[in-house]
């Protein structure tokens, strides 16, 4: 009989994760091996974690994301997994995260300096900074207002360069739209 795999309950807490949406037949033949309170279930394997939730992001003292299949599926209950590698150390006090746009979906995420993808480009923020560029990045993407400011025939080009310079550099928000008025 093969002997379960179960990692340390201790080595999740304080981490970053980015899960990929998997079709729940993964599981099929798996025990689970914790069903929390809040109704997730896990499931571990010597590569890495499936995890059965209907909720996503700050668990804790951890922020695990999901990444949706395509197209996405309409059930609130999704399967997630990823494997050892890809869980990060996450504190308040390091510059641990950077940002990343889609112009075509009007999105922006965060991801962690460890991420083998990180080409060094995008400026590293700690985790309250990234939160609140975050917050005006989505604004910029879903608010249409704050062009009104500017004398621009293109809004979805001005709203490029200015997540740009959100991203690649330490300028404020304020800094930034002056250079454009």
């Amino acid at each position: 009989m093969d002997k379960i795999f179960r990692p340390n309950p201790n080595s999740f807490k304080n981490t970053f994760c980015v899960f990929d949406e998997i079709s729940i037949d993964a599981i099929n033949g798996l025990k689970i091996q914790y069903d929390s309170k809040s109704g997730s279930k896990y499931y571990y394997t010597k590569t890495g974690m499936y995890r059965l939730s209907n909720h996503w992001g700050r668990l804790a003292n951890s922020k695990w994301r999901l990444e949706p299949l395509e197209p996405e599926t309409i059930s609130k209950i999704k399967l997630g997994y990823a494997s050892w590698d890809r869980f990060y150390p996450d504190n308040a006090i390091e510059e641990l995260y950077y940002l990343e746009a889609n112009y075509l979906k009007k999105r922006v995420n965060y991801q962690h300096r460890n991420n083998p993808k990180y080409d060094k480009k995008a400026i590293l923020r700690t985790s309250f900074e990234t939160t609140k560029r975050i917050k005006q990045i989505r604004n910029l993407f879903n608010l249409t207002s704050w062009a009104n400011y500017f004398d621009c025939d293109d809004i979805d080009l001005l709203r490029e360069k200015i997540i740009n310079q959100l991203i690649f550099t330490t300028k404020t928000l304020e800094e930034i739209k002056k250079e454009f008025i």
